[in-house]
């Protein structure tokens, strides 16, 4: 199968609706592609996807019809040439006209495969000439939602927080390709320390020595900052399950900021937790590696399907105190009192991981935006009430908005009196990420992590 052909079946289904990440499966399941073309085709529908507002912009310029009012397939030809000619230097120019005009002629469109080569030999010329192909408004807003292709609306919410210079570096950061990060399992990789060795030090001696194991194997990996167990491969390492040590359970694929999430947490030993929104399970698991897998972790999910990949990996991971259950987190009295510590990883619009998910940018809406923070405001207040007194909650998200993160928190500490926000402790690393009022906001072109907001709170 040619991967481009792929691309053109996967953005038509994209279009009416489809996610990208279900289309990519779909048809990297169904036909056999070679890594590289695998890797081409990928790298083709997610950054068609992401970069569409600027694409159309230029189709916009150069066509005869605005984007909007041209056939679907030859639009989303000209975004699959276009793309090809403007962000991936390795494809030869003469490369991405060629196949597009035979895509054309090969999918019913030869009437206007001639089209199709005028406009990208167009756009070829301009850019050997130094002319600028695309036009930009003159409204700042949208002339960054146009450069970096994005919705207005998201422009705005960054604009009034960080400044147009500082949300230019985050439309950046959300354009790069993500990296893939890494936690030991600290359960499973021994290291000869003495017993007396601090536990800080200990994890940090493990990672090292997965460092090591992964050198071995010609995998270059790097530590990540503020994290004791975490690291990060430096380029792309192929199929994840033949990686060294991870059939053994010796690490997990995690995010940065979600393992940042659990250090904030602080799990101890033989304590009674809870993951109120657990699924699929990355934090549930870190939770019950730093408890030594002792004590009683429960991790609750209202979505059963959701659930089954936290099974698998409490199965590779060898972790045996983990209770699951299927239930809504917006209920369940009976759990009243019952915790030393509660996480609430709530439902959230998840735009702080718009480099890993393509399309978020174009599902998401404001009024969206506005029912989770009611289902968020919903979810904080019934689980604190699982703390026992002098217990922790730590709130997080993966999204950016105010509206789902300093909004929920501030109206709950003034209607509960009884919990007050916890900063990282002054002598912690942690204590420079955290702002005055003491939770941790994680803007990902600052620390090149995922976007996340965390607050631990402690019930007095």
């Amino acid at each position: 199968m040619n991967p481009r052909q792929l691309v053109l079946f996967a953005l038509k289904d994209i279009e009416t609706g489809s996610f990208v990440d279900i289309v990519t499966d779909r048809l990297l399941g169904k036909f056999e592609l070679s890594a590289i073309d695998r890797n081409l085709f990928t790298e083709l529908v997610n950054g068609i996807v992401r970069r569409k507002r600027t694409l159309d912009a230029i189709i916009d310029r150069l066509a005869s019809q605005p984007a909007h009012r041209q056939p679907p397939n030859l639009r989303q030809l000209l975004r699959l040439g276009l793309y090809q000619l403007r962000y991936l230097d390795r494809i030869p120019d003469s490369a991405a006209v060629n196949t597009t005009v035979d895509l054309a002629k090969a999918n019913d469109l030869a009437g206007l495969a001639g089209v199709a080569n005028g406009i990208l030999r167009q756009y070829i010329r301009l850019q050997n000439e130094g002319a600028e192909v695309l036009n930009l408004p003159e409204d700042q807003i949208a002339r960054l939602g146009t450069l970096y292709s994005f919705p207005d609306w998201l422009i705005e919410q960054w604009v009034a927080e960080l400044g147009l210079e500082e949300t230019e570096l985050l439309c950046q950061a959300f354009n790069r390709s993500p990296k893939i990060d890494v936690r030991v399992n600290s359960l499973k990789i021994e290291v000869d320390l003495p017993s007396t060795t601090p536990q800080l030090v200990k994890l940090q001696q493990q990672r090292d020595k997965l460092i090591e194991i992964f050198h071995t194997a010609n995998i270059e990996s790097i530590p990540i900052p503020y994290l004791s167990q975490g690291l990060r491969f430096v380029e792309n390492v192929g199929a994840i399950s033949q990686l060294p040590g991870y059939q053994e359970g010796w690490w997990t694929i995690q995010d940065s900021s979600a393992q940042l999430v659990t250090q904030i947490l602080d799990p101890q030993p033989n304590e009674v937790i809870i993951d109120a929104c657990a699924a699929p399970g990355g934090k549930t698991t870190h939770i019950a590696e730093l408890m030594g897998n002792t004590g009683r972790v429960l991790a609750i999910d209202k979505t059963a399907s959701r659930l089954k990949k936290m099974q698998q990996n409490l199965v590779r991971l060898q972790l045996d105190r983990v209770e699951v259950l299927t239930g809504d987190s917006c209920g369940l009295s009976e759990l009243i009192n019952t915790a030393d510590r509660v996480l609430l990883d709530a439902p959230c619009s998840g735009l702080g991981t718009l480099h890993r998910r393509a399309d978020a940018r174009w599902q998401k809406t404001p009024a969206q935006i506005q029912d989770l923070a009611q289902l968020q405001a919903k979810l904080l207040a019934n689980t604190a009430t699982w703390v026992k007194p002098g217990g922790v909650l730590v709130y997080a998200t993966c999204t950016v908005c105010a509206i789902e993160n300093e909004d929920v928190i501030l109206p709950f500490l003034k209607t509960h009196p009884d919990w007050q926000i916890e900063p990282p402790p002054t002598d912690s690393p942690l204590a420079d990420l955290a702002s005055d009022a003491g939770w941790i906001k994680v803007w990902p072109h600052r620390l090149e992590m995922d976007g996340f907001f965390i607050v631990k709170l402690r019930r007095s």
